[in-house]
């Protein structure tokens, strides 16, 4: 088991809280929670170790030409694809979205 932390520049937090996925099921569960304004911070459990290149540059994919909300995200990851990984985060995204 590896523990990995990223770090982007965020816009304000959002109110809600999401939690998306199941470790079980999927091998992927992703816990966001508000975070500090401007940060947004991704802790990776992974079973995967040495794939830090592969979850830094999938986050930067991602974030790229963005401003996501300032979140504190924890990533359980038991062996997913970089295409579930994505799916779950904007699955979570989505859903700290709605009121």
């Amino acid at each position: 088991m590896e523990t990995l932390s990223f770090e982007f520049p965020a816009g304000q937090p959002p109110l809600g809280r999401a939690l998306v996925g199941c470790v079980g099921s999927g091998d992927l569960e992703v816990l966001l929670e508000p975070g500090v304004p401007g940060k947004l911070t991704i802790q990776v459990l992974t079973s995967v170790n040495g794939s830090s290149a592969r979850w830094q540059h999938l986050f930067d994919r991602m974030f790229d030409g963005q401003t996501p909300p300032a979140l504190s995200i924890d990533i359980h990851d038991f062996g997913a694809t970089p295409g579930v990984v994505r799916l779950r985060l904007e699955q979570g995204f989505e859903e700290i979205g709605h009121d």
